[in-house]
């Protein structure tokens, strides 16, 4: 037996009409198409043409209070759907007059009846000539105008969009905004761009209406004067009389609204980037001009003096002008002493000594500033460096698993003009100099270039290369040499000092960073040590998988290799080179070659015999002691086996045991940091070798 709700939920209409709108709207739609073919008795005819109205007042009123044009970017939509309405309206109400118009003015509907009555007076004359003037008030002013201005404003606001996007890039990458800004300025570039758009297309809907209008409406005089003399035996003047008041108070009752809704329609249109409601900007702005008021006050004056003119109401005006002008000249001297006050409080600021302290110890991770002369690479419409140094985070994720702080990007008036220098840690670690007007050549081959330019040198990789002006860049492609744009020339430089510098970037606040994005399981699993020295292992294990270039991407491998390893040694060497031996097949596959294979340079066996007996162990350390002199013949050994694939841009790995894998590495990656040391435990099954040389 069912339990009886005991606290019934009360009924709410709001629910109902909240969750049933969509098909609300549907039905008001499906209603408004039969309305074109069904026939209408008066009293719905009349509902009709009161919604019409009602509708068209709605909407006049919103587009005079919104702040700007896309709080009402439903507005194309709103005017096709009333446009399709007074088009049905007026179909079932030419309906009604032509089949009911011989038996008087209530023929049509109450509505009707009283727009021929009230403004025409039953004068069909009058009624030509006042449908007539608001048609072309309509049609030839409001209509063709805002039509217009909506062309105008969609090309402007569509050829003006990837100025706006680059903009946004620009301040994004300078650091004035964060990425949730940069979306949210992203999307009204969007948005502006489609209302305008639309805009432009809507605008043909109120000039078609109004063209329709004029069309029914001339259908329905001569139809209606026809069917009267031939159908109901009216003479020529009775048919006139009573087909064609009504033909025009119905023509008023349509053209009304449509002239509300012309005028909604161009004041959003015309509102452009005008902010706040339309009488808050027009008396805001005419209000910041007391003067023009006076003037126009005492012109105004002066027309009442001229004779016949009514001087009386002329001088109201200008009274009430002059008044208006003092009252607002007042305001304005209030105004524009307090806007000083505040600027002397905003000029002498009160800042704690905590604030003052926290932003001088603020350093940013990485950064990147410009002399003088490089700034217009970052402030003009069409800067290209802020979007390349965007695109940098991307690339570091997908080749290593790396986020990659923002780069904040500005200008610094103590370097010289042509000159920037990238900062890490508010350290500067590297500077360069290049020419913004003009595009570097640099040749592969290390031949000279023989072209007219001004000699300088690669700042990333120190080639020499020359600056040429545009027109010689297209030869120099032609002649196979590479040419690079100042901002390429920059990036690279950037990337290649953060690919350097990447375990120093990677901060245990990353760290915690990279954790975080991980799945519970594997927090968990991380965080089953004491304290937080996992982490700091962790972010130890990282930084040495990323000084040698190896991808950090498969982060929930590196975890389980740290916690498998640290569960029985808590030396931080044996906990890496686990973690390197867990990802042997992502370290084989960087390696491979073109052929498939990894190519390797071994170690000759007494190089591997007195490796091996340099390590001792003692107390559980491991100590490396190997002399001076023997360690510099290792070195110049291993140098000269590179220096045979070097030229040709290969580096294969040098191959090492286990055991002398790290203390190898440690050796060489000052003389040769591009070289893989790998051991035997990090070459994968599937991993097919390739031995091109060997250390003797």
């Amino acid at each position: 037996m069912a339990t009886p709700d005991t606290n019934p939920q009360p009924f709410s209409f709001a629910k109902l009409s909240g969750a049933n709108r969509d098909i609300g709207f549907a039905v008001g739609m499906v209603l408004i198409l039969a309305m074109l073919f069904i026939p209408l008795p008066p009293f719905f005819l009349d509902l009709g043409l009161a919604i019409s109205l009602a509708l068209s007042v709605l909407i006049l009123m919103v587009a005079l209070w919104i702040g700007t044009p896309l709080e009402f970017n439903s507005f194309p939509t709103l005017l096709l759907v009333v446009t399709m309405l007074r088009l049905a309206l007026n179909v079932s109400s030419t309906r009604l007059i032509l089949s009911e118009g011989h038996n008087g003015p209530g023929a049509a509907g109450n509505v009707i009846e009283g727009f021929s009555q009230f403004i025409l007076g039953g004068d069909f004359i009058i009624g030509i000539i006042v449908f007539t003037i608001l048609v072309i008030i309509n049609f030839i002013v409001i209509t063709k105008g805002s039509t217009r201005i909506a062309e105008v404003a969609a090309r402007f606001s569509l050829d003006a969009m990837p100025g706006k996007q680059m903009a946004i890039d620009a301040d994004l990458g300078a650091g004035a905004i964060t990425e949730e800004e940069a979306k949210l300025r992203r999307k009204t570039v969007e948005e502006e761009s489609s209302f305008f758009g639309a805009m432009d297309g809507a605008s043909k809907f109120v000039r078609g209406d109004a063209v329709a209008g004029l069309i029914i409406t001339l259908i329905n005089v001569f139809g209606g004067i026809m069917i009267g003399m031939i159908s109901h035996g009216l003479s020529v003047g009775d048919a006139m009389s009573r087909y064609t008041v009504l033909t025009i108070g119905d023509g008023l009752v349509t053209q009304i609204p449509a002239l509300v809704v012309s005028l909604a329609a161009g004041l959003l249109v015309t509102k452009g980037g005008t902010l706040g409601a339309a009488n808050e900007a027009v008396l805001g702005q005419l209000s910041n001009f007391p003067k023009a008021l006076y003037v126009a006050a005492g012109l105004t004056f002066c027309i009442g003096w001229l004779p016949g003119f009514p001087l009386m109401i002329f001088l109201a005006l200008s009274t009430g002008m002059a008044g208006f002008g003092y009252i607002m000249q007042k305001s304005f001297v209030e105004r524009d002493k307090a806007e000083k006050l505040a600027a002397a409080r905003d000029a002498a600021p009160v800042e704690s000594a905590e604030d003052k302290l926290s932003d001088m110890l603020r350093v940013d991770d990485v950064r990147l500033d410009l002399g003088s002369g490089l700034v217009p690479m970052i402030t003009s419409v069409n800067a290209a460096l802020p979007g390349k140094v965007k695109s940098l985070r991307s690339l570091f994720i997908k080749d290593f698993g790396f986020v990659l702080p923002l780069v904040r990007i500005k200008d610094d008036a103590e370097l010289p003009a042509y000159t920037y220098a990238i900062s890490l840690q508010g350290v500067e670690a590297a500077r360069g100099e290049v020419d913004p007007m003009m595009m570097m050549v640099i040749n592969p081959s290390g031949q000279e270039i023989n072209l007219p330019g001004k000699r300088t040198r690669e700042p990333t990789f120190g080639l020499e290369a020359i600056w040429v002006d545009e027109t010689r860049a297209s030869e120099a492609e032609l002649m196979g040499m590479t040419v690079v744009d100042p901002e390429s020339v920059i990036t690279t430089h950037l990337t290649e000092v953060i690919k350097e510098h990447m375990p120093e970037i990677l901060t245990y606040a990353a760290t915690q960073e990279l954790i975080e994005g991980q799945g519970k399981e594997y927090q968990k699993l991380l965080s089953s040590g004491s304290d937080s020295s996992s982490a700091v292992m962790l972010q130890h294990v990282l930084q040495a998988l990323l000084a040698e270039r190896v991808s950090i991407r498969n982060l929930s491998m590196i975890i389980e290799a740290v916690a498998e390893a640290s569960a029985t040694s808590k030396n931080i060497r044996t906990v890496i080179e686990h973690a390197r031996s867990k990802l042997a097949k992502q370290i084989c596959q960087s390696l491979k070659d073109s052929q498939g294979y990894v190519p390797v340079i071994n170690l000759g066996g007494d190089w591997e015999r007195e490796l091996a007996s340099s390590i001792s162990k003692a107390n559980g350390e491991e100590t490396f002691l190997m002399s001076p002199s023997r360690v510099q013949e290792f070195v110049l050994a291993v140098r000269k086996e590179i220096q045979k694939f070097s030229s040709a841009d290969e580096w294969p790995a040098i191959l090492v045991s286990p055991q002398a894998r790290p203390y190898v590495r440690s050796i060489l990656e000052r003389v040769s940091p591009m070289t893989q040391v790998i051991s035997h435990n990090e070459v994968h099954r599937k991993a097919s070798l390739r031995t091109v040389g060997t250390v003797g």
